[in-house]
């Protein structure tokens, strides 16, 4: 039989949280650009309010790959980003000589797709004289989720994607502390490369939602990474547990052992935000990044704020994945906070949004 979904740990009586909040910033109008991986993203964010956002996926290119191919991801990129901008300001209904500024991720990211992005950005903001902000890709995820609403602070963040696993604790807005990482794989190339194994298609983490969603509980059950150990994650066993079964037992339908993985992924991201709770005071737990969108995660993320009695603060699915207004959201806070941009910039693919890590 299956693991439980969930160990609770008990509830501490702590200190009430304070009533700082994470929140969009009025800082004029921005245009947000992110090309970090394999989606090309442009949008336009007037005070508080998103007016267009627009993303041209790459999925098609990558699909018979099983992943991303950084130097095809650079081209499509350089092949779509002047159309997506365009496409961004016509949704808007605005022209660039309405523009305060402009946003773009620097970091981290591949090399060559970063590079695209930073160089449209820094041509415009030359071209129109605006101020240009440089965002860490990581913190973009972590504002889009006050695109909707504002999130109460001190605030547990999950970001888990293709290439990041990690918790942060937020005290106040720009003060961020890691708590947690993956020392191995993160969750999302555990989910593309289990899919690859399984035969079920890139993009993994919604092929095997797919899969799950159609299946019967299953009967088998996978790791939990480091489930006894700190606030860290693992991966790296759990894929290779997925391996070995499938290579010992061919008669298992791929449904079942895909249902099986993704129970135990989100059961392992789960366990330590619940852990992470129990150790200090929180006013909300926040999700973010590609794997963000699997429902199964949002569902156990939202158990475990309303059994904790904090908020759950979650994104609308279309800014889970990497979209341009959660830069323009994170440059707005920076540029409200006095910050008056930069005239160049450069690609930092391996930025990190903590210091010293």
């Amino acid at each position: 039989m299956d693991e439980p979904m969930l160990e609770h740990s008990s509830n501490t009586a702590f200190t009430e949280p304070s009533s700082m909040q994470l929140r969009l910033v009025d800082a004029g109008v921005i245009l947000g650009i992110e090309t970090s991986c394999d989606e090309t993203a442009v949008a336009v964010l007037s005070g508080t309010t998103v007016l267009s956002s627009i993303i041209q996926s790459q999925i098609e290119i990558h699909a018979s790959f099983g992943g991303v191919v950084p130097e095809l991801a650079a081209r499509a990129h350089d092949h779509a980003i002047l159309t997506t901008i365009r496409a961004a300001l016509d949704e808007a209904h605005l022209g660039l000589d309405q523009l305060d500024a402009i946003a773009v991720t620097n970091g981290p990211g591949l090399p060559g797709a970063l590079m695209v992005g930073v160089g449209s950005a820094q041509g415009l903001a030359l071209g129109r004289h605006l101020p240009l902000y440089p965002v860490d890709h990581m913190e973009g995820h972590l504002f889009a989720a006050a695109l909707e609403a504002p999130v109460e602070l001190p605030a547990l963040v999950l970001l888990v994607s293709g290439g990041h696993t990690e918790m942060i604790r937020v005290e106040a807005p720009g003060a961020y502390r890691l708590i947690g990482r993956t020392k191995d794989d993160a969750a999302g190339e555990a989910f593309d490369k289990v899919a690859r194994l399984l035969d079920l298609g890139y993009p993994g983490g919604p092929a095997i939602e797919r899969v799950a969603q159609e299946a019967t509980a299953p009967s088998i059950s996978f790791p939990r990474g480091l489930r006894g150990e700190g606030l860290d994650f693992s991966f790296s066993g759990l894929k290779t547990a997925v391996m070995s079964f499938v290579r010992t037992h061919p008669e298992v339908g791929v449904a079942e052992i895909a249902t099986a993985f993704q129970i135990a992924a989100v059961d392992a991201l789960v366990i330590k935000v619940d852990r992470a709770l129990s150790l200090a005071p929180y006013a909300s737990v926040v999700l973010g990044g590609g794997v963000a969108a699997n429902e199964l995660l949002r569902t156990m993320i939202r158990q475990v704020a309303t059994d904790r009695g904090i908020a759950g603060a979650i994104p609308a699915k279309r800014y889970c994945t990497d979209n341009g207004a959660m830069i323009a959201a994170a440059a707005a806070f920076h540029r409200s906070m006095g910050d008056p941009g930069v005239s160049a910039v450069d690609a930092d693919p391996g930025r990190t949004l903590i210091e010293g890590v």
